[in-house]
């Protein structure tokens, strides 16, 4: 089956950790692509993050083969660059200057391999910043993003490493761009993506609002909202359901269902802006209203009414999500302790199909002797090279670590 999927043939080198330079493997991964993660002798270090953390492996880290080598030595660097010679595109996220020193930077390699796409991913593209450390919170405060977030509360970082996995993503598209230029003019290139022009790019409507209004942008928790309703309403329970009206339509049909044909008949209502500015006599009557009202019976008739709304979920209800578990959006994939769970596949369609789980999180090392024989390493080879402790190698967990592709 992978023969079949879009990127089947193309061989990856990553050189990534933490969140941004593996999200862009695991895009290639998911797709077809052959991903082989270089790692330490014992493992890359996001592997050990706790807390927050604990969930950026695990997510990331599907689909690729896992290969562990000391870079430091002669030996190490050279299998490497054999690897690198077989390969379409190499990816990296270290430390500005870090690739170079191990002499796997892009001059170097284009000299072994011309055909060769590879992509850097950094905290800032070229300029007066590009030797800053970036992270996602740094440039998210830097950027606008933790200030439209939190507004009166303070800056407040995204509740998920948008600028991180985001970045890694505009990876992905620019190492396709990259091939398919390559069809044409028969030669790789380098391109880099980065956390601050990620935010930037994110913050462009935000930038954009303000010349739009000739007002100063203001944050999230503190502005006027563009609809009358489009808010967090409290049901009988105690619950929150979002409920939205964002068309001329949607607020007849709202309030012909809600019996509340005055508004509507309500001459100084008949615009978004007129209700947009009449927000503060609009919600209490709607308030009450939701408030007499029970969580699904709300629900379900909004459903019905073709209104936008939306429960207040939390990450762990994802698991159980209907329409996730029914359309392909969840994935089986076994972590490295053994336990079996879900996870999110990339969030496309091709062809009527999702891309699922082919092989499950690699173990450190888990595909070192048979990425070494793919380049030409034999068996008493890669005994000794792991006897030198150049190389590392775990043991297979067995057959049930690969799934076919959903």
């Amino acid at each position: 089956m992978s023969q079949q999927l879009p990127l089947a043939g193309i061989r990856v080198i990553e050189f990534c950790h933490v969140v941004m330079g593996p999200t862009c493997g695991l895009v290639l991964a998911d797709l077809g692509a052959e991903v082989i993660k270089v790692e330490p002798l014992d493992g890359d270090h996001t592997r050990k993050l706790t807390a927050s953390g604990a969930g950026f492996f695990p997510t990331y880290n599907r689909n690729k083969k896992s290969i562990a080598v000391d870079l430091k030595s002669e030996q190490g660097r050279e299998l490497v660059l054999k690897l690198i010679a077989s390969a379409d595109v190499v990816t990296e996220n270290f430390r500005p200057g870090a690739m170079d020193k191990l002499g796997f930077g892009y001059e170097a390699l284009k000299k072994l391999n011309p055909r060769l796409v590879y992509c850097s991913m950094k905290g800032f593209l070229p300029g007066p910043y590009e030797h800053r450390t970036g992270l996602d919170e740094v440039v998210q405060m830097m950027g606008g993003l933790a200030y439209m977030t939190g507004g009166r509360h303070g800056p407040l970082r995204a509740g998920a490493s948008v600028n991180d996995v985001m970045g890694g993503m505009f990876g992905a598209i620019g190492i396709l761009a990259a091939i398919n230029q390559r069809f044409i003019t028969g030669e790789g290139q380098y391109l880099q993506s980065a956390l601050f022009e990620n935010v930037a790019f994110l913050m462009a409507q935000h930038m954009l609002e303000g010349y739009a209004t000739g007002q100063p942008v203001k944050p999230m928790p503190d502005r006027i909202r563009a609809w009358a309703l489009y808010d967090n309403f409290k049901t009988k329970e105690g619950e929150l359901v979002f409920v939205g009206v964002v068309t001329d339509t949607q607020w007849k049909v709202f309030c012909e269902s809600f019996g509340l044909t005055e508004l509507f008949n309500d001459p100084s209502l008949k615009t978004n802006p007129q209700r947009v500015e009449a927000r503060p006599r609009i919600l209490p009557i709607v308030s009450e209203i939701f408030a007499r009202m029970g969580k699904q019976e709300l629900m379900d008739r909004c459903e019905k009414l073709g209104l936008p709304f939306a429960p207040i979920a939390k990450p762990e209800d994802l698991f159980d999500d209907k329409h996730l578990n029914a359309s392909g959006g969840l994935a089986p994939v076994r972590l490295n302790n053994g336990v079996k769970t879900k996870v999110p596949v990339l969030p496309l369609e091709m062809d009527g199909r999702r891309f699922g789980t082919r092989l499950d999180i690699p173990h450190v090392g888990e595909h070192t002797r048979e990425v070494l024989k793919s380049v030409g390493y034999g068996d008493a080879d890669v005994e000794k090279l792991l006897g030198d402790k150049v190389v590392a190698a775990s043991a297979s967990p067995g057959p049930c670590s690969t799934r076919p592709a959903l």
